[in-house]
């Protein structure tokens, strides 16, 4: 037992991927090794991947599987022999067997006995699994697109040229893609001549490094990257603007990651810092630099693939190619401001939003409707919310939005600032895409809230009218992001939410959407409140709140915390037990329930636990009516013996139609005291 390695060279893979292509290759590699028993256990492996290589080391992998005991199962005793001839199904079995009938043993396979052959099967070699293990491991990769090659007809993401696969210092002679396997790899494009021979597999990342100036991890190369703009930062007492997807994206760039400083012109700065910040990550792949004030700095990190005694030239290039961009970002900018917003609106009537919704113009109109009256609901001035929804969409015409779709919102807040618009819709403009994604920040202030319930509401209830409806895995218009973005914010308000979507469905002009639009997103916006607070709540808490359908949210985590509170109580589990049995009986009512008859009551049982209820319900209704609804279910924990002693004694369906009715009377009236907060007949399950 040793190391295996298994590299496939190739030509530049693509970066986006690239991470996700080497775990998955060396996962399959390690599972279909696992599969055949050529380790012991679960595998012990490392990914590589570089730009020009994916690769796996697999630790303590047997050059021979172990033999196995075999007992291969044929046809059952009761059916095999007839008349004492050996039937065809046996005689079969045995030939395929290559063994005499004679030579079958006799094994009961749970059920019944039946004839098997028992042998000990010779464990195979990794040269003869291996070959097959790769191919399979091919095959599984998440590639959109393949690649031939060549006169080639094999296939994969990008031309392979290279194949190595070495058993401790072992070549295992293998042929996949049309390569026959060596112990030989090319290392850093620039940087290394020649081929280079590999030891044994464990020194494959070592000799990578000092021969062929590559380091082949990911993870090491990515370390290395932020750790050197780490250092490269700290001497300017700055801060690298590198996010993960950033980081991921040059780390797959480069074999031999080299971090530069470089700068551009300070007149730059003139132009929104979103901007030039967009256009030195989307386009250059460079990391700007923030200074202690959170402002960008004139000057810039790059991450070359050369290392080189004189860098200047590396420098000097990459700021030439970042000035021609900046450029283009300052002339936006200033072409744009030559143009208000509001002399904008009218380009807003050619732009369509749908085909079947009209234009953006229109859909400008019905923002307006929904976010002043959604403002006048908060409490904040209609007026402002209406000025901030006409303008909203107005940035979307613009050069700047135009080159950098990303900036919307974000180059309206500018140019309304440059417009003399006030500080409070300015900034409303720009956050009422919010949030964008989940994790989001949410709105700040009632005008910004308003326009942006306005804009996810239009969307959710105008695209699902039109019955653009999520199914799977596909959703289009984003609409389950949307509906979660509502809820967010609804559960930071006091709006309901059947009010705010009859309000969007109104703006629409009749007949254009289906009319049961409103009953069905309330049903789609109920499925996903209880994915949302799933991430916070045990599932059968966020149940029991939600089976009240709430439609105002801004309580929901008082009663989700509550709930959780009851269920600690030593009575939680009893009531919860009774009140799904109440519920039940209550289903079996004949006639439509109503107050409870005293004269009617026959038992003490029933009577102790009217009595009970009465005292009970102004506490509850008190308590929920302040918001208190832990105190309204710790309160039924003081019902709990008049409830169990009422099962134990009292039959409810009682053959007197009029009793029996009274106590399902009792019982509808017990059930809303013990189901003001929540449905706790869901607890548990």
């Amino acid at each position: 037992m040793t190391t295996l390695l298994i590299e496939l060279l190739t030509e530049e893979l693509p970066p986006k991927a690239l991470n996700t292509l080497g775990n998955a290759f060396a996962a399959a590699i390690a599972e279909g090794l696992e599969k055949e028993q050529l380790t012991d256990g679960a595998a012990d492996y490392t990914a590589y991947a570089s730009p020009r290589r994916l690769a796996v080391q697999v630790r303590n992998v047997k050059a021979v599987q172990a033999d196995r005991h075999v007992v291969k199962k044929g046809p059952a005793v009761a059916n095999a022999v007839k008349d004492g001839v050996p039937t065809k199904a046996l005689e079969g079995f045995a030939r395929s067997c290559g063994a005499e009938i004679a030579g079958l043993k006799i094994v009961n396979d749970g059920k019944q006995d039946v004839y098997a052959h028992e042998f000990t099967q010779q464990g195979k070699g990794l040269s003869e699994l291996l070959e097959d293990i790769i191919n399979q491991a091919v095959k599984k990769l998440p590639i959109p697109k393949v690649m031939r090659w060549g006169s080639s007809t094999h296939t994969f993401v990008r031309p392979v040229h290279g194949l190595i696969a070495l058993h401790g210092s072992e070549v295992v002679p293998i042929n996949v893609l049309g390569l026959q396997s060596r112990n030989q790899t090319l290392g850093h494009r620039f940087l290394s001549d020649g081929l280079i021979t590999i030891q044994n597999a464990d020194s494959y990342a070592e000799q990578l490094k000092t021969e062929g100036k590559v380091i082949a991890s990911f993870d090491e190369r990515k370390a290395v990257i932020q750790a050197a703009l780490n250092q490269a930062a700290g001497r300017l007492n700055a801060t690298a603007a590198a996010d993960e997807a950033l980081l991921d994206e040059v780390a797959a760039l480069v074999e031999w990651p080299v971090v530069l400083e470089a700068g551009f012109e300070e007149h730059f700065l003139a132009v929104p810092q979103e901007c030039l910040i967009l256009t030195m990550q989307q386009n250059q792949k460079y990391f700007p630099l923030l200074g202690q004030n959170g402002k960008l700095m004139n000057r810039f990190l790059l991450v070359s693939n050369l290392e080189t005694a004189d860098p200047s030239h590396i420098i000097s290039g990459n700021e030439r190619v970042l000035r021609a961009r900046l450029s283009d970002a300052e002339f936006f900018y200033k072409q744009d401001q030559k143009t208000t917003l509001e002399s904008r609106l009218p380009k807003l009537a050619q732009v369509v939003y749908h085909n079947k919704l009209g234009s953006q113009a229109e859909r400008i109109d019905r923002l307006m409707s929904i976010s002043g009256y959604i403002a006048k609901a908060l409490g904040a001035d209609a007026a402002t919310a209406e000025r901030v929804t006409r303008l909203s969409k107005a940035d979307l015409v613009t050069e700047m939005v135009g080159e950098f779709p990303e900036l919307q919102g974000t180059m309206g807040k500018y140019y309304a600032r440059l417009d003399g618009e006030s500080e409070e819709i300015a900034n409303a403009i720009e956050q009422h895409y919010r949030p964008r994604f989940a994790g989001d920040a949410l709105p700040e202030g009632q005008t910004a809230t308003a326009a942006a319930l306005a804009d996810k509401l239009e969307t959710l209830v105008g695209i699902w009218g039109i019955g653009l409806i999520p199914t799977g895995d596909k959703d289009p218009y984003a609409l389950r992001r949307s509906a979660l973005g509502i809820l967010r914010m609804l559960m930071n308000s006091g709006l309901g939410i059947s009010d705010v979507l009859q309000t969007a469905f109104q703006t629409f002009p009749a007949g254009k959407l289906s009319e049961n639009t409103v009953a069905e997103v309330a049903d789609f916006m109920q499925a996903r409140l209880a994915v949302l607070l799933q991430n916070d709540y045990a599932q059968d808490t966020v149940a029991a709140v939600l089976a009240q359908r709430p439609d105002r949210l801004d309580d929901l985590t008082a009663k989700l915390q509550a709930v959780e509170t009851f269920k600690q109580l030593p009575e939680a589990a009893a009531l919860a037990a009774a009140n799904k049995r109440v519920q039940n009986l209550l289903k079996k009512a004949d006639a439509e329930l109503g107050a409870v008859n005293e004269t009617l009551l026959v038992q003490d049982e029933e009577k102790a636990l009217y009595a009970a209820a009465l005292a009970l319900q102004p506490k509850i209704q008190a308590a929920v009516a302040n918001r208190d609804f832990q105190t309204a279910l710790t309160e039924l924990a003081a019902i709990k013996p008049q409830v169990d002693a009422f099962f134990d004694s009292v039959m409810v369906m009682a053959d007197d139609p009029a009793v029996k009715q009274n106590r399902l009377n009792l019982l509808n009236q017990l059930a809303q005291q013990m189901n003001a907060v929540a449905d706790i007949s869901l607890l548990g399950e």
